[in-house]
């Protein structure tokens, strides 16, 4: 059972993680060349016409003034107003519609890495050194190798050009219009009771997820084959081993839970890492994630969706974090004290 008392410590550790990636955001984007006002006003705008917008946006403020005002504004996710991406629209609404379409992906790539990395890395390791676990080893080592902007083109050129099975780009196909209730398209087609909808936006989704999957699974599978041989030569797996319990029941019982542990440090960091915007996998695919809108914002020097996105990021790893901890004091309650 975890406490309340552990989940609240760890609630209270994210204050000071949050408050210090926005301090470092803000110093990083007040350092940095260029200004806002003259972004929004054009190259060709005159000095008056910029430091009337730079008054407008409190930028003729002390930098401790306008510190305060941004940690004061955070705390309430407001990140102020696009310049550039979508000028006027609030940063909040375009992080709304970005981040669903990138956790889509994250959510499915790492499922697929789950579902296969595990049981190959259990498997690897109770038949190491045997044909099996080679070819596991040899499979793992590839996928972790092989790089998205090489392995994404080959599976469009494989199905989509090749095969025809699959399409190369989008989340849908612009036949079906789904009407939007959680930005996860094909949980929208599912709650709209569009099953054709559903099977557009899955056959869509499906090879991006599967990049993404495949390298998810090699990185799962390679740790839990390290972590499973060491847990076996543990001696309390001797010992039931030596009481006449089964192979089988010693490994998952005994075993499978311990060796999880530093598994689910990896899975937290990776799902972490996704959710903070597959940039490679988006471009290839041709899907408008968070990570695209980043790369974009800082190209064109918008600031407040700079500082808003980042910040997110932050948020998100952090909870991730939350919940990998939690985890911890399940598979083993001693971690809380």
């Amino acid at each position: 059972m975890i406490s309340k008392r552990f989940v609240l410590k760890r609630l209270l550790l994210l204050v000071p993680v949050l408050l210090g990636v926005a301090t470092f955001v803000f110093a990083i984007l007040h350092l940095s060349p260029g200004n806002p006002a003259r972004v929004i006003a054009g190259q060709r705008a005159s000095e008056e016409f910029v430091r009337q917008i730079e008054h407008e946006l409190g930028l003729d403020d002390p930098i401790w003034v306008q510190y305060g005002r941004f940690l004061f504004d955070a705390a309430q996710l407001d990140f102020g107003q696009s310049y550039q991406i979508r000028k006027g629209t609030d940063v909040t609404k375009v992080l709304a519609d970005k981040l669903p379409v990138t956790m889509e992906m994250a959510i499915y790539g790492q499922f697929f890495g789950i579902l296969l990395g595990i049981p190959l890395g259990v498997l690897s390791a109770v038949k190491q050194n045997t044909l099996t676990d080679h070819l596991t080893r040899v499979g793992a080592l590839t996928g972790i190798s092989v790089p998205i902007f090489w392995s994404g083109p080959l599976l469009i050129l494989l199905f989509a050009q090749m095969l025809g099975i699959l399409p190369t780009s989008g989340r849908i196909a612009t036949a079906y219009s789904v009407e939007r209730f959680t930005g996860l398209i094909t949980v929208d087609a599912l709650l709209n009771a569009d099953l054709a909808a559903f099977r557009s936006a899955a056959r869509h989704l499906l090879l991006p997820c599967l990049v993404l999957g495949i390298y998810q699974m090699a990185l799962i599978s390679r740790m839990m084959r390290s972590s499973m041989l060491e847990i076996v030569r543990q001696d309390y797996m001797r010992t039931a081993r030596a009481k006449g319990q089964g192979e089988k029941i010693t490994t998952m019982k005994h075993g499978f839970r311990n060796a999880l542990i530093p598994v689910v440090t990896v899975i937290g960091i990776q799902f972490g890492t996704l959710l903070g915007g597959a940039v490679l996998t988006e471009t290839v695919f041709g899907i408008s994630g968070i990570g695209l809108l980043l790369v974009d914002a800082i190209r064109v020097g918008d600031y407040p969706v700079v500082q808003g996105t980042v910040l997110m990021f932050a948020f998100l790893f952090t909870l991730v974090n939350l919940g990998v901890d939690i985890t911890y004091s399940y598979l083993d309650p001693r971690i809380e004290q």
